[in-house]
Formats: structure tokens, C-alpha cells, sequence
């Protein structure tokens, strides 16, 4: 049995746990509104960017259509960009995310395709290269990023059309989380190149009804700008949606550990008290004994 001094110092430390996971989870849900404000904004241009894409690309085919639009023609090999959280102390939130990127390379594998990382996110990262680290080509973490926004996007971006055009791969996915509610996220793996599997993916196409449009410039120029804001896009939707995920995924871990935390202060006062009536209770029978002998 633990002395009195032993659980009057467990109790002190778990007081403050306590107090640091209240604060955590504090700061988690201040920052979650805004994320998840920020990722919800963000899905309306995704969808509107998505639908002009579907509708320019109807009439690109053939050998003039860009490669970033339809691709090289083949599926050897594929690019995996992990997206996932600096930070742990979220739950099973990186986890989900790695484990679906692990399923992913495993079938791709079983395939005959070689499969190739790019990991953004330090805890992609950490639990990719235990296992995959041959495969892993580059690597971004977002510690020194204030803000994710555009700039960031466009830089994970060139770093992908960099390697396309290099011949580095065929067929790009992202894999990242999806926010649903506070409660729930989870991981999704979306098409990013060649696009136009993507747009087929997300976007039914429009039915013209036999119109022709005429666009000036013509179709290629206008995609030749447009594909790379797309591909950014995407990467920029589901860096937001993470960052709302991880948000939400840390303020549910820290709910439940300030209250495991307290319900384990409770488990320790109550053996505290019952030690200490113990003691009292040998004590007096002690001083009992020693009068009655005297």
C-alpha cells in the first residue's frame, strides 16, 4: 500500500495534468472555429473551380490536351502525398490518416506499381518512414507556417507539377482527412493528377444540350493557367480540412483525458482518506493497547 506522502504527491501531479489538458482543450476549441470556418469557406471555390475545370476539359482530347489535364498515358507509378499534423496529442487523428496511406501503398504494391511519398506534416512523416522510408521523395513540415493559405498550397504544388514534369510519376493522390463535425473526421484519398480523373471523380459534367461554346483564348491557355490553380486548390482544401480536423480531434483527446484525469483524482482521494483513517485507526488502537497494559 502507497504511504500518505506517495498519494498526496500523485494527486498533486495528476491535478496538474488536469490543468494543463483543461487549458489544451481551451485552446483547441478557440482555435477550431476559425479552422473550421476557414475550411468550409474554402469548399464552395474548390466546387465552383472543380465545375469550370469539368467544363473546359469536355473538349480536350488527343495529343494537344495538357499532360496535367489527362495525364501520361500510363499507371506505373504513383505519388502519395500524405498530408497530416505537426502535432500529436489529437487521438487517433494522424493515425487514421497513415493507416489509410499504409492500406493504400500495400494494394498499390500488390499491383506491380511503384509508389513514391511526398509527406506534409511531421507526424506523417515520423510514422511513414519506420516502414516506407525508400519511398519517400521529399518532405514539408508546417511548424513554421503562421498561416495556411495560398502561398503554402502553391509551394506543395510546384513541388508536385516540378516532379510530373520531371517524369517522377504518372498518377498523384492526396490523402488526407476530411472534417465532418467536431466529433468526427475522416480520411479520404482524392485523385489530384492526371486531373481530369479527378474532376470525373467529384463533379458530374455538364449537359450542353448540343451548344457549342467558343472561349478566347481558346481552351488550352485557359487550362495552361487554370490546372496549376486547381492542383493548388485541392491541396489548399485539403490542408484546411486538416487543420479543422486536428483542431477537432485535439479538443475531443483532451475533453476525455481532463476527465479521466479527474475521474482517476477521485479513485486517489477516496484511497487517500481510507489510508489515512487506517493509520489514525492503528494508531489509537496502539495507544489503546499501551493503556490497558500499563
Amino acid at each position: 500500500m502507497a504511504s500518505l506522502k506517495e498519494l498526496k504527491n500523485r494527486i498533486n501531479s495528476v491535478n496538474s495534468t488536469k490543468k494543463i489538458t483543461k487549458a489544451m482543450q481551451m485552446v483547441a476549441a478557440a482555435k477550431l472555429r476559425k479552422a473550421q470556418d476557414a475550411a468550409e469557406a474554402a469548399r464552395p471555390y474548390a466546387e465552383r473551380m472543380a465545375a469550370v475545370m469539368a467544363n473546359l476539359s469536355t473538349a480536350m482530347s488527343g495529343p494537344d490536351a495538357p499532360r496535367l489535364l489527362v495525364g501520361t498515358g500510363k499507371d506505373d507509378v504513383r505519388l502519395l502525398v500524405v498530408a497530416s499534423a505537426d502535432r500529436g496529442l489529437c487521438g487517433g487523428f494522424n493515425t487514421n490518416i497513415v493507416r489509410m496511406a499504409r492500406e493504400r501503398i500495400a494494394a498499390l504494391t500488390s499491383e506491380g506499381k511503384t509508389v513514391k511519398i511526398l509527406t506534409v506534416g511531421k507526424k506523417g512523416y515520423e510514422q511513414l518512414k519506420r516502414l516506407h522510408k525508400d519511398k519517400i521523395v521529399d518532405h514539408m513540415e508546417l511548424k513554421d507556417v503562421k498561416k495556411i493559405d495560398g502561398a503554402v498550397a502553391a509551394q506543395i504544388g510546384d513541388k508536385i507539377t516540378a516532379l510530373f514534369e520531371a517524369g517522377a510519376f504518372d498518377v498523384c493522390e492526396v490523402i488526407s482527412s476530411e472534417f465532418v463535425s467536431v466529433i468526427s473526421q475522416k480520411p479520404r484519398a482524392q485523385t489530384l493528377i492526371p486531373a481530369r480523373d479527378a474532376i470525373d471523380e467529384s463533379v458530374e459534367r455538364p449537359d450542353l444540350a448540343g451548344a457549342i461554346y467558343e472561349y478566347e483564348p481558346d481552351e488550352e491557355e485557359i487550362l495552361a493557367e487554370l490546372l496549376p490553380r486547381y492542383i493548388n486548390t485541392v491541396i489548399l482544401s485539403a490542408l484546411l480540412e486538416n487543420a479543422a480536423g486536428e483542431m477537432g480531434a485535439k479538443m475531443a483527446a483532451m475533453d476525455s483525458a481532463t476527465r479521466n484525469a479527474g475521474e482517476l483524482i477521485d479513485k486517489l482521494n477516496l484511497e487517500y482518506n481510507r489510508t489515512r483513517q487506517a493509520k489514525i485507526t492503528k494508531e489509537l488502537i496502539e495507544i489503546i493497547s499501551g493503556a490497558e497494559a500499563v
